[in-house]
């Protein structure tokens, strides 16, 4: 039998993820002039949506349907994000002159929420099956053995990051990249190395675009003060930056969650929402949640998805196959990556990389293929002895 609690977590997290569509959209529905019930009845779709599709996925014999299910996932997604500069603009969506969604039936989906999941399968598939104990060989056989996977990687890194210009999506991957490959069964040496190469990686993106250069300075903007007190007077100074840079979004947000204090103002009551943080029901639902719930609500939420990666873990932990191992580990370690990014962003301790809360944030791409995940854990969790 499938794990019920995990299943019931996720569906608790998706109807809080439609009541804060609901209450945090006010400002954006009279934006767009739209009904204000507008993005929570999309969420609510796209939802119950979700939740069938996990339940769905979890009846199904995880040995004749994990592989091929993760398999389409990866190739298709891939090939869908290959193609989509090249579609026709009525088949795509585009902002900032990237294009990231495929409409589908008067929806926008974006392949790169599938991507993620199948490429995590990939991974775990393939490290199974090639990867394992490093005792006995060196740093270059592990670099040998790595190649492919690296090749992939930056294919996939090129085309998010270059393409559909969304570097968060490539730090999150990244991240979970690099530490299913330390519980793989590479070497303390060949992850550090890895790392490094990563982090110079991560540097040049940035440096390859004006708008992460002003994203970097923005946010040091806010960081600054705290962080200079630490250096002396001299150094501190060349380090500074004028506050005329200042982003107003991590202000309006950090002013949100101070403002919720313990207990938040209540339900539709937020002032924040109201025109000071652009659509709050996305990447900023945290600070949304934090000035209407206060800090008791934010530590429900927190507390129902750390169970709910509690569970993911665990029928990692107890399975023997390698393959669901790996990948319920990496499905966990990228729900995981992604909302502790968009926490430190929305808080001012790292710069904002506009990822979404898995299962909170509005979006029906990102919940949907969020779902895929966990219902192929579910799936696998039928291999293995829960409680």
């Amino acid at each position: 039998m499938a794990d019920r609690k995990l299943f019931t977590l996720v569906s608790v997290l998706i109807g809080i993820s439609i009541v804060l569509s609901y209450t945090l959209s006010t400002y954006t529905t009279l934006l767009f002039g739209v009904n204000e019930f507008h993005f929570a009845i999309r969420q609510a779709g796209f939802g119950i949506v979700s939740i069938f599709v996990a339940w769905g996925l979890a009846q199904l014999d995880p040995d004749k349907w994990l592989k091929p299910i993760g398999m389409t996932l990866f190739i298709g997604s891939t090939i869908l994000m290959i193609a989509m500069p090249f579609l026709p603009e009525f088949l795509v969506s585009a902002v900032g002159g990237a294009k990231r969604w495929i409409k589908v039936f008067g929806f926008s989906l974006a392949p790169v929420e599938f991507f993620k999941i199948g490429f995590i399968y990939f991974l775990a598939w393939s490290f199974s099956r090639k990867l394992g104990h490093h005792s006995k060989i060196g740093l270059g056989e592990e670099f040998q053995r790595f190649a492919p996977y690296a090749f992939v990687f930056i294919g996939a890194m090129f085309i998010i990051a270059f393409v559909q210009n969304d570097l968060g999506q490539v730090v999150v991957l990244g991240l979970t990249l690099l530490f299913m490959l330390m519980f793989a069964g590479s070497s303390f040496r060949f992850f550090l190395t890895i790392t490094t190469a990563s982090l110079l990686f991560f540097i040049f993106f940035i440096y390859t675009a004006e708008h992460r250069i002003l994203r970097i300075k923005s946010w040091w903007a806010v960081a600054q003060n705290t962080v200079l007190e630490l250096f002396p007077v001299a150094v501190a100074e060349r380090l500074r930056v004028p506050t005329e840079v200042e982003p107003y979004q991590i202000g309006h947000s950090l002013n949100a969650i101070h403002n919720g204090g313990m207990f938040g103002v209540g339900l539709a009551n937020g002032t924040f929402k109201l025109g000071f943080l652009s659509e709050v029901h996305t990447d900023f639902v945290l600070a949304g949640l934090a000035e209407e719930f206060g800090f008791v609500g934010v530590a429900f939420v927190v507390f129902l998805f750390m169970w709910m990666l509690q569970r993911i873990f665990k029928v990692a932990n107890r399975s023997t196959d390698a393959s669901i191992y790996l990948f319920s580990l990496g499905v966990g370690l990228l729900f995981s990556f992604a909302f502790l990014v968009n926490a430190y962003g929305i808080s001012g301790i790292t710069p904002i990389k506009g990822i979404s809360v898995p299962f909170l944030s509005y979006g029906g791409s990102a919940i949907l293929g969020a779902s895929f995940g966990i219902g192929m854990v579910l799936m696998a969790s039928k291999k293995v002895k829960m409680d």
